[in-house]
């Protein structure tokens, strides 16, 4: 908008339009961090605005020299103030001045107001997985204020980490996006939760952000050919560049180190048959009768076929419950 402010009919107009600038941050950025277009209208702002004494930025920009009025103008008030062609700087508080704003497009939408220019300028922006740090202070404040959450512990929770991964697995496999989020959510959150208890233990304390940078190294670490100087130009050549590394780690006697033996029988086979092919070792599954080895011999044959056993027999589980299903109400609907 390139008008002057308000003024009573038949007064003559201020030589230059005034402007508002409306400041937003981002709480979780550093505050003190902001971008040089924020720094700059700041420091060239007649006035700076914020009706939020508490905000977290005041003390860094009157630490920076920039003078800031805690006040929370009407939307009249404000166009008044720009008159003269003046610029005023309103560092919005984490509402975003919903009500302020809402009156200045009611006076621009009015036609009886001559209108500064308004402009919005993020001060500091979200990085990704910045809402990370959310649920982090979330589950802080429920740590220490919830009576269930500030109970538990890491045997407590364990069954609820296994159920939500196989939620998640069966969100992935029905192909419900919806699902998919939420379920990705609820397993983000016993990551988050195992990570603040473990803060409280008393010899061995840890942090998320120890989780977090341990994954990041070793993501680093196993991928040479990202962050460093090897090559793969193939999925197989990442892959041992992934088996190497990991065996350098952990300086494993066998390939069967760390495979959990409590996983479901299936998937517990199929990994085993993938450690020694992906190994080179041509070793005979056991010769014995009964339905454990019929069934190892099965889960071997998937996984040397490229087929994960465990989705293999979920899917025909479900279509045995859907056949089922079927023939209840086949039942029901017969006279």
């Amino acid at each position: 908008m390139n008008a002057t402010s308000s003024s009573p009919a038949g007064a003559p107009d201020q030589a230059a339009p005034g402007r508002v600038v409306l400041l937003t941050t981002s709480h979780r950025v550093a505050p003190g961090l902001l971008s040089w277009p924020a720094w700059q209208a700041l420091r060239t702002a007649d006035r700076v605005l914020c009706a939020d004494g508490a905000h977290p930025q005041l003390p860094y920009l009157r630490e920076a020299g920039t003078a800031v009025d805690e006040a929370a103008p009407t939307a009249e008030e404000l166009v008044d103030a720009c008159a003269g062609g003046r610029t005023v700087v309103v560092v919005a508080t984490g509402e975003g001045e919903p009500a302020l704003t809402d009156g200045l497009a009611r006076l621009a939408g009015s036609g009886r107001v001559h209108m500064p220019e308004l402009e919005l300028l993020p001060a500091s922006y979200d990085l990704p997985g910045a809402r990370l740090l959310d649920l982090v202070q979330v589950m802080d404040r429920l740590r220490a204020e919830c009576p269930w959450t500030s109970r538990k512990t890491h045997e407590g929770l364990a069954k609820y980490a296994i159920e939500e991964a196989y939620e998640l697995v069966e969100a992935i496999e029905d192909g419900d996006r919806d699902e998919l989020r939420e379920e990705l959510g609820d397993v983000l959150l016993q990551v988050v939760f195992h990570a603040r208890i473990a803060e409280e233990d008393p010899e061995a304390p840890f942090s998320v952000d120890d989780v977090a940078g341990g994954i990041v190294a070793k993501l680093i670490h196993r991928h040479p050919h990202v962050f460093g100087d090897a090559t793969a130009t193939t999925p197989e050549e990442v892959k041992e560049h992934w088996m190497r590394t990991k065996a350098e780690e952990k300086q494993r006697t066998s390939v069967t180190e760390g495979v959990p033996l409590h996983q479901p029988g299936l998937a517990l086979a199929a990994k085993l048959a993938s450690r020694a092919r992906t190994a080179g070792l041509d070793v005979p599954l056991p010769a014995s009768a009964g339905i454990g080895y019929e069934l190892l011999a099965l889960a071997a044959r998937a996984e040397a076929e490229g087929t994960d056993p465990e989705a293999a027999l979920r899917a025909a589980a479900r279509a045995y419950r859907d056949a089922i299903v079927a023939h209840e109400e086949r039942i029901r609907s017969t006279p």
